[in-house]
């Protein structure tokens, strides 16, 4: 895959503190990166840096082969950026905003309004265009400012919690937008919603204190949590104690814990020494104990448990 960023030994300091330490990595045409990390873990300071915002103090960002320094306006030319909060020109209507947003980027008159339509129609904004910015809510806010970092059609996509604000089909509606962009662009998403990753992203990088502490598949980061391949099983609150019973004969069972139940079902969890599938010899021998199963699954481990285990000194 063409690789679209290239973030090399990315470092900012402010004053004694250290913002971003020596950061690295890479994001190919077609890939949606999801960006975490707690408070204060450097995220924010790494894409101004990124969209040319902040200057680097050590390392360098490369857009589709531009250097953000030196040679910021092609670079920025190929960047569509939205920052934390979508901020924007809050006397201006939404239209006026997005009309000066093409024109500023050096959009052919053709041009500016076939896009413009088309990000109108993508991000459901009609009924809002001639509203000042400032009037709006917070997630028509948050949709304005998404419709003015992708009206140039970017290459590369660096977007601040795009989703914050929004209500639940708002945000289904944003991640279909960012899935059918994403085969042609370079996507980068900050976000502290950790469903955002599972829902639309194909990679995640986790920071804590400056550094890249993860960069693997979200499915390869759930594999590492703590709960990977744990066994739920619900049963009659009566069975309790036989279900326990076989689930202690299981070879591979490290221990079993109670979860809450009420007065008809018993849950338990079992969870596998060093994370290997125990899902069959579980169903296994809680039938052949003749105990009814109410309901067994897997657990595939939970992506914020690994990012606070990441995480937990920051």
């Amino acid at each position: 895959m063409q690789t679209l960023l290239g973030i090399r030994n990315l470092s900012k300091r402010f004053g004694p503190i250290v913002a971003v330490d020596d950061v690295s990595f890479q994001v190919a045409r077609g890939e949606v990166v999801g960006f975490l990390g707690p408070n204060a873990a450097g995220k924010t300071t790494t894409m101004r840096m990124v969209a040319g915002y902040l200057p680097p103090g050590d390392g360098s960002v490369a857009v589709c082969g531009h250097d953000v320094v030196r040679d910021a306006h092609a670079a920025q030319a190929r960047i569509g950026y939205m920052p934390e909060g979508a901020p924007s020109y809050g006397d201006m209507s939404a239209l006026s905003l997005l009309r000066f947003v093409t024109r500023i980027r050096g959009l052919s008159a053709a041009d500016r309004k076939r896009r413009i339509d088309e990000v109108i129609d993508r991000l459901h904004l009609e009924g809002v265009l001639h509203r000042p910015v400032e009037t709006l809510s917070k997630g028509f806010k948050r949709r304005v400012g998404l419709a003015a970092a992708i009206v140039h059609d970017p290459d590369v996509l660096i977007l601040d919690e795009p989703t914050d604000g929004l209500d639940p089909n708002q945000k289904y509606e944003v991640r279909n937008l960012l899935r059918e962009i994403a085969g042609n662009k370079a996507i980068i998403i900050s976000t502290h919603i950790l469903e955002e990753v599972e829902a639309i992203c194909s990679r995640a990088i986790i920071i804590a204190r400056g550094q890249v502490v993860a960069d693997a598949l979200p499915d390869e980061l759930q594999a590492r949590a703590p709960g990977h391949n744990a066994v739920y099983l619900s049963v009659a609150a009566d069975r309790e104690a036989a279900a326990r019973s076989a689930l202690e004969a299981v070879e591979g069972v490290a221990r079993i814990d109670a979860l809450s139940g009420n007065q008809q079902s018993a849950r338990l969890l079992a969870v596998p020494a060093d994370q290997q599938d125990i899902l069959d010899a579980v169903r296994k021998a809680v039938a052949n104990d003749g105990i009814e199963i109410q309901e067994i699954r897997l657990e595939r481990g939970r992506l914020d448990d690994i990012f606070r285990e990441l995480t937990k000194a920051a």
